[in-house]
């Protein structure tokens, strides 16, 4: 197939976890693609076998382990690195980025920024500067000004088995949602803008917290009627919080709000799906974390959003009782019973 990208660089993908490696076989449709592995076995695997970590890897695509190398090569950069990797990540290769670059990254977790030597329990409360999205950190960490981010119902799996899918390219850059669609779009993959950046990162952030919840309604047997109370309890608690951080409500009810939260509250191929499935089932944090070749950005997630609702005073009981299970010893039979018995009497109250 000929390449349709308009551009005359390649377009460069930082990260080769299973999100990276379908961003990068989606762009590869469309153009040449240079993405930056640190680990030597996958550079070798995916430059020689065109396979890594069972993924097939688009003849288009070439890896490299040099970001001097990729912010030379590239004007357009996707970085899809863990959240706990990213501001190392955006260290290393700011030195080599300049203002007419464009980075969009497709990262669903938060950053902290404490004041030096502090952790999240030596805070009596959060304010808005001490929580980073990825763009912020981008900003932050670099000279780049045109930002954005990707979110969805991108499960990795389905993408690169070519099955039908959208994601959202949000920026406030009209010039960079364009570009985005222009990269991704294909017959198989429908692309939206939204100019509500933060609202669609936090929709990618927070729908981690439900879908581990979901997991553990799956893992106890508790069928699809409590699944769509927590579905429709949590899509309330995402926009409440989402609100406070300053994301816009109607963010969350479109693709990257609801219908990522659908796809992952009742998808097996989620990791935080999984995790909370497996919680349910007996097994402990410390055992599935150990156990899982990629980053589970929920149960992070879990303790910054706890944080974010003691501090801007928001209603959060499903990330409360999630803390609870996961760093205080409580059960999940009892985070049911508790939450089936949380005092709530009005069904929506945000609009």
């Amino acid at each position: 197939m000929g390449l349709k990208n308009t551009f005359d660089k390649p377009i460069g993908v930082v990260g080769a976890g299973s999100f990276g490696l379908s961003v990068a076989n989606l762009l590869a449709e469309n153009s040449e693609v240079l993405l930056y592995a640190r680990n030597p076995e996958a550079l070798e695997s995916i430059n020689k076998k065109r396979e890594w970590n069972s993924y097939p890897i688009h003849q288009n695509i070439k890896a490299i382990d040099d970001l001097e190398q990729l912010a030379n090569s590239c004007d357009i950069i996707f970085p899809v690195v863990p959240s706990a990797n990213f501001r190392e990540m955006m260290q290393s290769i700011s030195p080599f980025l300049h203002p007419y670059h464009i980075l969009i990254h497709g990262t669903k977790g938060l950053n902290l920024n404490l004041p030096e030597g502090k952790t999240l329990s030596d805070m009596p409360v959060l304010e808005r500067h001490h929580i980073k999205t990825m763009s912020e950190l981008i900003m932050d960490e670099s000279v780049v000004v045109r930002v954005g981010c990707l979110a969805g119902p991108n499960l990795a799996k389905e993408i690169s088995q070519g099955l039908p899918a959208a994601t959202v390219v949000a920026s406030p850059f009209n010039e960079v949602i364009q570009i985005g669609q222009q990269l991704l779009r294909s017959d198989r993959f429908q692309v939206y803008g939204n100019p509500d950046l933060i609202g669609i990162e936090l929709c990618g952030v927070l729908k981690n917290i439900i879908a581990i919840a979901s997991g553990a309604l799956s893992g106890l047997g508790l069928g699809e009627n409590a699944r769509s109370l927590l579905i429709s309890r949590g899509m309330a608690e995402m926009i409440y919080l989402g609100k406070a951080l300053g994301g816009e409500v109607r963010s969350f009810i479109g693709l990257a709000g609801i219908g990522d939260l659908m796809a992952t509250s009742h998808s097996t191929l989620s990791r935080n799906f999984t995790v909370g499935r497996r919680l349910a089932e007996g097994e402990s944090l410390e055992n599935i974390l150990a156990d899982m070749h990629e980053v589970a950005e929920g149960v992070n997630t879990i303790m910054i959003a706890k944080k974010i609702a003691e501090s801007f005073k928001v209603r959060a009981p499903i990330t409360e009782i999630l803390h609870r299970v996961l760093f205080e010893g409580l059960t999940m039979e009892e985070a049911v019973q508790y939450l089936m018995k949380y005092p709530l009497n009005v069904d929506v109250d945000f609009i």
